[in-house]
């Protein structure tokens, strides 16, 4: 019985702490342009970008269309847009139970295509969510 209470109350300490994490991530924003470019990946695993100089392990190409096309698509998957320019949008992606909010920005390239950065705002490894919100994001842009 001991073992049982034991238990529970670790579960219970564990989703407090997630809890606490999700309200952190809500007080935070996208990095923004730095230089004219998205801001480089934390080294933490828990982002996906497409700017030159990415580390391998977190880089995605470019997206194929307008940010027009980009940003309709990250509505459709149900972002919420926090901030446009004639040349940055970012948005927020929320996590269904604890609230984790995830930043994406667009920034266009000089051929026409979009560059992207997906990154978690707490946390260390994010489990590749980042990696594949990128690719429903190019997938509803093909649609």
């Amino acid at each position: 019985m001991t073992y049982v209470k034991f238990f529970i109350g670790f579960v219970l300490l564990v989703c407090v702490l997630f809890f606490i994490l999700g309200l952190k991530s809500q007080k935070g924003s996208a990095k923004g342009l730095v230089d004219g470019k998205l801001a480089p990946c934390p080294s933490a695993p828990n982002c996906a970008s497409s700017e030159d100089g990415t580390q391998p392990e977190k880089q995605v190409a470019p997206l194929d269309g307008s940010m027009d096309d980009a940003k309709a698509a990250i509505l459709a998957l149900g972002s919420i847009i926090t901030a446009e320019s004639e040349d940055y949008v970012s948005a927020t992606f929320s996590s269904s139970i604890f609230k984790f909010v995830d930043d994406v920005e667009l920034r266009p390239t000089d051929d026409g295509r979009t560059h992207i950065r997906s990154a978690s705002r707490v946390g260390y490894s994010d489990r590749g969510v980042n990696k594949r919100r990128v690719a429903a994001i190019r997938a509803k842009m093909k649609t």
